[in-house]
This record gives structure tokens, C-alpha cells and sequence, in this order.
């Protein structure tokens, strides 16, 4: 097993995975295969609680973990920050924050607060990355372009609140089946359009293979984020068919679908990217097996589809 950090290391947790300023490296150069880039989003194995999550994970030899705010909530901030950083772990990303897209004062200010919220949670936990789902329409709305400003406008808002507590605000666009309910922001570009009114620490985007895979001028769009150096989290996932009713609930086990996960990672890779690779699985049939063979089936498929 791999050796991890003393618990009362000083460094922030995310550092233990990867420290993209330590070593930067050139775009386009070719990548040898780095199985120590896997994180395990939380909800990949949702039936676990996050102690068994931690000791999956530490028992697995996988260094990284995706944090959802509902159960650290549940399970405790300050017990969940112990917990994780006491196994050596790196919380690669806290999710979720957003739903922006309101225009009644009050919700956006309730919006607002919860986001604040989000960000001390974040920085609380270690990570530098909280992730952002930007919302959808509001009721009877048919203006896109009109809620995503209103996304900015949010942006400009907690920005300068985050960068002072050292967590970087990552907008994640999602595939466009989901810009009615969930999220405006339905691709890479959009997302970089958002995210380059800011500074780069302080703004990042999210590259999601599920919510991405289909869009034909992604590579070059992710090469215009690695040269602004706006990747700030990365998140595999396989696209299968058919999809479920609601279809929130329809990402693929890696291999088992239509994505090439490769050929992303590559590309991610000569955009100069190095951090974390979190897996992020939201699919009820995993949820109904056992957690550890769950866990030991995505390490065996990372190495085969992504590295």
C-alpha cells in the first residue's frame, strides 16, 4: 500500500494527490499511465457511509475521494474533515454547489447564502474544488441566455469570497438533456465563457466525459482550457443506453458504454492537466451490490478504459 501523509501534515489534503504547480507539464507531451490519479466520487458507492467509504478506499490503495455535501452534512463537518484526513485521503472535490438561474430576489439570495455555505464546507474539508451545477430554467422561462448571466453575476459574487478561504469555484456543464431542469450550461465552451471573466484560481470548469463525450469540437476546447489553466477537476463515467426515466440515474460503469475515456484522459493530459481522475457513477445497479466488489470492478476498469 502506498505510504500516506502523517495525519497532522500541513498540507492541504488535495496536495497529497497531485500539486499541479509543483510540477506543470508541457501540453501535448505524452503521458505514461498513473494509476495514483484515482479518486472515488462518493456516489459511485452510495451504500456505503463515508467511514467504510474511508476504509474502502485506504484498503484499496485508491488516495483520493469525491465528497457530497447531504452526507458530510449528515455525518458531521468536522468529524467527516477528521475522519478523511486522518486515512491519508485527498477530498479531490466537494459537490455541489449553484443553482443560480432564479430571478426572485429571494431565492437568489437564499441561493447565495448556501453557496457561501458550500465554500467554508469545502475549505473545512481540504479541498480546493467545489463544484458547481448551475441550474435551470426558472419556472415558465425560456431565456438560456438570460439565466446564464444571472450564473455570472453569481460568480462575481462568491469568486473573490472563495479565493480568500483557498477553494476555486469549478462550473461544470452538463450534456444539454439537463438545461431545462438542472443546468444552463451545456458545454465546455459555455462553461469557459463563464469561467474566463475571472481569474483562473479563482474560476475553473469541470470535464465530465458523461456530460461531454458527444460534443464534436470538445478537444479543442479543452486545449483552450488548459492553455487558460481553467481544468479544475476531471470525472469519468460511461454514456449506455437506454437511458432511464428521469435520466439522472443512467451513467455507465467504465468500459461499459460508448465513451472514449482514453482518448479524454489523453487529451485532458496534453491540455496539461495532472490532477486527480474521479470516478463519478451514479447507477442504482451498483448501489444494489456489494460496496467492496463494487469498488474493486472501477479499479480494474480505470486501468483498462482510462489509463
Amino acid at each position: 500500500m502506498t505510504a500516506r501523509p502523517a495525519a497532522g501534515d500541513p498540507r492541504p489534503p488535495t496536495a497529497r494527490v497531485h500539486d499541479p504547480a509543483a510540477a506543470p507539464a508541457p501540453r501535448g507531451a505524452p503521458t505514461p499511465a498513473e494509476p495514483h490519479r484515482l479518486s472515488l466520487n462518493q456516489q459511485t458507492i452510495r451504500q456505503w457511509s463515508l467511514p467504510e467509504l474511508v476504509e474502502g478506499c485506504v484498503a484499496a490503495d485508491v488516495p483520493g475521494v469525491g465528497l457530497w455535501r447531504a452526507p458530510v452534512q449528515e455525518y458531521g463537518l468536522g468529524q467527516a474533515a477528521r475522519l478523511v484526513r486522518a486515512a491519508g485521503l485527498a477530498v479531490t472535490s466537494l459537490c455541489r454547489g449553484g443553482f443560480f438561474t432564479s430571478a426572485e430576489p429571494a431565492e437568489r439570495a437564499a441561493a447565495l447564502a448556501d453557496n457561501r455555505l458550500a465554500i467554508d464546507e469545502a475549505a473545512t474539508l481540504g479541498t480546493r474544488t467545489l463544484v458547481l451545477v448551475s441550474g435551470g430554467l426558472p419556472a415558465g422561462s425560456r431565456d438560456l441566455l438570460g439565466a446564464r448571466e444571472r450564473v455570472a453575476d453569481a460568480l462575481a459574487d462568491l469568486a473573490p469570497y472563495a479565493a480568500e478561504r483557498g477553494v476555486r469555484l469549478a462550473v461544470e456543464p452538463l450534456h444539454p438533456m439537463y438545461a431545462a431542469d438542472r443546468c444552463v450550461v451545456s458545454t465546455l465552451a459555455q462553461a469557459l465563457d463563464l469561467a474566463e471573466r475571472f481569474p483562473a484560481d479563482q474560476v475553473g470548469v469541470v470535464v465530465d466525459t458523461y456530460h461531454l463525450w458527444w460534443d464534436d469540437t470538445v478537444d479543442a476546447q479543452l486545449a483552450r482550457a488548459g492553455e487558460g489553466g481553467r481544468i479544475a477537476a476531471f470525472q469519468v463515467a460511461d454514456w449506455v443506453t437506454p437511458l432511464p426515466a428521469g435520466v439522472l440515474l443512467g451513467r455507465g460503469q467504465l468500459g461499459d458504454g460508448c465513451v472514449p475515456l482514453r482518448h479524454f484522459r489523453e487529451v485532458v493530459d496534453a491540455a496539461g492537466y495532472r490532477g486527480p481522475i474521479e470516478v463519478e457513477i451514479f447507477n442504482p445497479a451498483l448501489w444494489e451490490r456489494s460496496g467492496a466488489e463494487v469498488l474493486a470492478e472501477t479499479v480494474r476498469r480505470y486501468r483498462a478504459h482510462v489509463l
